[in-house]
């Protein structure tokens, strides 16, 4: 069978594939994404069809299947419109890193740009003082203080203030410094 023929199958297979999917589903809208899942599985797999058999036996055998593998899958999931049950997870958020840079990327954009610019090429970059000041055209005791002005600014719009607030968290830095 060659890819006009079975797609002019598919098309005309498509009414009483929805039927079978509403009877299966009771959900218009669930039946038309079955029914949209089966077509595009036949599609993929038409090449395993065999030509005198019956098309829409195949047909409805990828639907049938489709519907029990998404029901066992659904069986699984719960539902939680209200989200009391997420609110109840026992697993820490993991976007902290991901906030933390959003907050570093909003505090570097506040800086003056020679500033920044300083700061990314001496810190983000891992550039000497001397590349840096290459880079700018400036001093060397000019780069270093607008690195200097830079982290301390940086600083106050993160709400940095002891130093202690940098490096390892306190637990992380407990099992560091622990002997066995």
């Amino acid at each position: 069978m060659d890819d006009r023929e079975f797609k002019n199958d598919l098309l005309a297979a498509i009414p009483p594939l929805r039927a079978f999917a509403i009877s299966l589903t009771g959900r218009i809208d669930r039946a038309d994404d079955l029914v949209q899942e089966t077509l595009m599985k036949a599609w993929a797999s038409r090449t395993s069809f065999q030509p005198g058999t019956k098309f829409k036996a195949w047909l409805f055998t990828i639907l049938r299947n489709e519907y029990y593998t998404a029901f066992r899958k659904r069986k699984r999931e719960v539902e939680d419109i209200d989200g009391a049950i997420a609110a109840n997870v026992g697993v820490h958020p993991a976007q902290h890193g991901h906030m933390d840079l959003i907050d570093m990327q909003a505090a570097l954009a506040k800086l003056p740009v020679d500033q920044r610019e300083a700061l990314l090429l001496v810190g983000a970059n891992d550039m000497s003082y001397e590349d840096a000041a290459t880079i700018c055209g400036v001093a060397v005791g000019t780069i270093k203080s607008r690195v200097n002005r830079a982290r301390g600014r940086l600083a106050e719009l993160l709400h940095v203030v002891p130093s202690g607030e940098f490096g390892p968290e306190p637990g992380v830095q407990a099992v560091l410094t622990t002997r066995p």
